[in-house]
């Protein structure tokens, strides 16, 4: 093989490498980049969206942040005796709403930071960060945590809204307690809160129910 088809060959090459980065660049321009990230983000894509007034480069890098600080994260084992405790905790504070529904909600609050700690995310007292780790591998259910946050720290919550906050926090409190992959990272597992959801927890004394 003479020294001009080597030099040939490798013009080529490089030439196709070269296209080939200019298509994938293309593809991932800003709307595909928006697309890939609201893939994996799903409804954590729109909040974080909104979130930063709805500008796309703001979102995209604090959500790719997110993931180069928090993705490496692996689910730390959970023993099937301290599963079996979490799990009859939660089922307490659901009793416990009937009397006490501010008290139950701070109580799942509690026990879902204590429980995200366990499974290797950042500590409670690390509240922020703790979030967004979890906003990285549960996406779909991450704002339970948020919401039963802010109705237990909210003076003017209602009762009902105190009951929407716990049926919303369940399907973290499941994510974070399930064996294998968990389900907040495959959208295909996700489904809404149902009727029936709603109606498992026992409505408040007094509620007319």
């Amino acid at each position: 093989m003479s020294t001009l088809t080597v030099v040939l060959i490798i013009v080529v090459l490089v030439a196709a490498l070269v296209g080939a980065g200019l298509l994938l660049r293309a593809r991932r321009g800003p709307g595909g980049e928006a697309r890939a990230l609201e893939r994996r983000f799903g409804p954590e894509y729109g909040r974080t969206l909104a979130r930063h007034g709805d500008d796309h480069e703001s979102a995209h890098r604090d959500l790719h942040e997110r993931v180069e600080r928090y993705g490496r994260i692996r689910h730390l084992p959970l023993e099937p005796a301290t599963r079996e405790h979490y799990v009859a905790r939660w089922t307490v504070l659901q009793e416990r709403f009937v009397d006490s529904p501010r008290q139950a909600v701070a109580d799942a609050d509690e026990l879902l930071t204590r429980i995200a700690a366990t499974r290797g995310f950042p500590e409670p007292d690390r509240a922020e960060e703790q979030l967004a780790a979890l906003s990285v591998h549960h996406p779909h259910h991450v704002e339970g945590l948020r919401t039963v946050r802010r109705a237990a720290h909210s003076p003017s919550v209602s009762t009902e809204e105190l009951r929407e906050a716990l049926v919303h926090a369940r399907a973290l409190f499941e994510d974070l307690t399930a064996t294998g992959t968990p389900a907040g990272t495959d959208p295909a597992r996700t489904r809404p809160i149902t009727g029936h959801d709603r109606g498992h927890l026992l409505k408040p004394k007094g509620s007319g129910a």
